[in-house]
């Protein structure tokens, strides 16, 4: 249970204590009422006058007072189900988590560039289910399809080069994870969008890009980094000193991106290749494809929400008003 406006019920405190005060401890007996009438008119005016039902219709208002407040706290108990339509795609991020992509071609990185504009893309998705694959020497699910984009911008910004310790680039790895979680559906209209900076260590990734083909999936390229590529700063224990990784012989390594594999992956997946660097391709870009895309109905997503449920309670207070007014007080026969 939860309450829309849970303040008001500190509103009960003064309450109670004014009414107990006023309503109960001041009628204690009808003598206190008139404390300077003679006591035979005193007597004569309340002998058909029941001060305990009296005191049941004054409970009666109290207890209808309460249930009027507890109402307007707004109570809403249990969940409400309901089935959600939408209109949109299935869409799996791939995202490169490889040690190249801390690389400062792209400012302030090129991991850094990536997940701002992949986020506003995410903001900017209506009805799509969205879901994230992190990749370097390995990968994994991330984050399953879902409708949540909340859910999915948090997950997003968890994403960093450290994340996967064997380290590499599989993109062909993460292509196949990709297809297998949404090859199982029939359906049509899936895309697999490929953010990287283009290195795959495995070779498979145009075999792959057909293969998702004949499913019907398209595959989208995202290029981060510039032509001339960069070296690939490392943590350091020194201060002040930027350290860069370097090759079995201590030769300083440069990461460059690899646009024509990211090209041939795009085309044979029948999708588009976007470059992001300091002055290429955004978001929009992609979301503009994305939503040229003929979209299906996706019905199959329910949600819970709490319900409001004050009306009872109104309602049983409407009833102790009524009770507390209709309450009979007089004595029903009077010994003379």
């Amino acid at each position: 249970m939860t309450f829309r406006y849970i303040w008001i019920l500190l509103l009960l405190i003064p309450v109670l204590i004014i009414l107990y005060k006023v309503v109960l401890l001041n009628f204690k007996s009808y003598d206190k009422i008139f404390t300077k009438g003679y006591e035979k008119i005193i007597i004569n005016n309340y002998r058909s006058f029941n001060y305990n039902s009296f005191k049941m219709k004054n409970i009666f208002f109290i207890i209808g007072i309460v249930l009027l407040i507890f109402s307007s706290t707004g109570p809403r108990f249990g969940t409400k189900l309901r089935k959600v339509d939408r209109q949109g795609v299935d869409l799996v991020i791939v995202f490169d988590t490889s040690v190249s992509m801390d690389a400062q071609d792209v400012k302030p990185s090129r991991i850094e560039k990536a997940k701002f504009e992949i986020s506003k893309l995410i903001k900017s998705l209506r009805g799509d289910r969205v879901s994230i694959i992190v990749f370097a020497g390995t990968s994994h699910l991330f984050l399953p399809l879902t409708t949540d984009y909340e859910a999915a911008l948090l997950f997003l910004n968890d994403i960093d080069t450290k994340m996967i310790p064997n380290q590499g680039t599989s993109i062909s790895s993460a292509m196949e994870k990709a297809i297998d979680l949404i090859s199982k559906d029939k359906e049509k209209y899936k895309v697999i969008l490929l953010v990287t900076d283009g290195e795959d260590h495995e070779g498979e990734a145009i075999a792959l890009a057909e293969k998702a083909s004949s499913l019907d999936i398209s595959i989208f390229t995202i290029g981060i980094g510039s032509d001339k590529g960069s070296l690939i700063p490392i943590s350091s224990n020194k201060k002040n000193q930027m350290e860069y990784k370097r090759d079995n012989n201590g030769k300083l390594i440069t990461s460059v991106i690899n646009k024509n594999l990211l090209k041939e992956i795009a085309s044979a997946g029948n999708g588009e290749f976007f470059h992001f660097n300091n002055k290429g391709a955004t978001y929009n870009d992609v979301l503009l494809n994305i939503n040229n895309m003929e979209k299906r109905a996706i019905n199959t997503h329910e949600y819970s929400e709490y319900e409001d449920r004050y009306q009872p309670v109104a309602f049983i207070s409407l009833i102790f008003f009524i009770i507390s007014i209709v309450y009979p007080t007089r004595v029903k026969k009077i010994n003379e």
